[in-house]
């Protein structure tokens, strides 16, 4: 089983990447202020318009250590990674599934239909531990018949029209999942480019971390990121990573928003408007949230198919491995990742 390491944020935009030996080394205004050994971390991610040497990016390259820039509100903005060492053959029937409509529509279904239960299941477990709630019973209901007509969809549109009305009748009762500072913190369903309140931006910068983890764990499973089944391709986006993770986004992304909110780690002050951006995270903010991230990949569950205790942080890893079995053919389809 991989190793789970760490991923350096780097958030001072006037951080400046470079390197000294085996080390990465982060500095601001020339003034050396932190220093990891290359061997310590998976990843690099930046927020802002930091500055890395050629020097550095050859250390990342040569060990296997992607680097990532975000914008300091969190949005993709490109990605340095090195040499490929992923099989070719695997790659090869990856590009022979994406190109095969029926054998693409089954891998989407399955993706969309985990993510439709996951939705289920948080919601039920809000029944569970706070009592009866008429309009979540209800979203509970009408997504049991949304997931039944995901894995009989006959088309990749249709199923996104789907996964579509799936997602607006979940995140139209999200707001009675905060149980701390609703009136705070409103919420009147999803929108993102830009967002438009504090929840959504907490939103759209977790699934940015996890769209970025899931992409790294599937270069190093040996898939290519970049070629899904069933999001669009497009120059520079990782299509993969984005079907894979539809499954893993309410139990990584949703969950956090919803403890950090419920947990009163944030408060209203953590978000500002600026114009075409919309709301967007203070520095403070982006901060802790990280912090929660990572202390929350730290957390061991058990996973329904392996049996195993792993962390979660190493969820998108173990997803993307039973991706390429089934993929290869060494198991018989893909078993997607359930909350129990």
């Amino acid at each position: 089983m991989k190793k789970l390491l760490n991923v350096l944020y780097v958030t001072t935009p006037e951080s400046y990447l470079s390197k000294d030996g085996m080390n990465v080394v982060v500095s601001v205004n020339q003034v050396e202020k932190f220093r990891i050994p290359i061997a310590n971390i998976e990843g690099i991610v930046t927020f802002g318009y930091v500055g890395a040497s050629p020097g550095l990016m050859k250390l990342c390259a040569d060990n296997g250590v992607a680097l990532s820039f975000l914008s300091p509100n969190g949005r993709f903005i490109g990605r340095f990674q090195g040499p490929v060492h992923g099989n070719v053959l695997l790659r090869k029937t990856q590009y022979q599934i994406a190109d095969d409509k029926q054998r693409a529509l089954h891998y989407a279904q399955l993706f969309v239909a985990g993510k439709i239960q996951n939705y289920r299941t948080i919601l039920q477990r809000f029944i569970r531990d706070n009592g009866s709630n008429g309009k979540v019973e209800s979203a509970i209901k009408s997504m049991e018949v949304s997931k039944s007509w995901a894995l009989n969809a006959k088309e990749v549109p249709s199923l996104i029209g789907v996964e579509g009305d799936a997602a607006n009748t979940y995140f139209g009762v999200f707001h009675n999942l905060m149980l701390q500072r609703k009136e705070e913190f409103p919420f009147d369903g999803r929108n993102k480019r830009p967002p438009k309140d504090a929840v959504n931006a907490m939103l759209s910068f977790v699934y940015t971390l996890l769209a970025n983890e899931t992409a790294a764990a599937l270069e190093t499973v040996g898939l290519d990121p970049y070629v899904g089944f069933m999001h669009a391709l497009r120059p520079g986006r990782t299509s993969l990573a984005l079907d894979l993770m539809e499954e893993m986004r309410a139990y990584l992304g949703d969950r956090l928003v919803l403890s950090l909110i419920n947990r009163k780690q944030i408060v209203p002050n953590d978000f500002v408007t600026q114009g075409e951006s919309g709301v967007v995270m203070t520095d403070d903010c982006r901060k802790t949230v990280l912090t929660a991230w990572q202390n929350r990949k730290k957390e061991t569950i058990v996973h329904p198919y392996l049996e195993e205790k792993i962390p979660v942080g190493l969820l998108p890893y173990v997803q993307a491995l039973l991706l390429a079995r089934a993929i290869r053919g060494d198991i018989d389809d893909y078993p997607v990742f359930l909350i129990h």
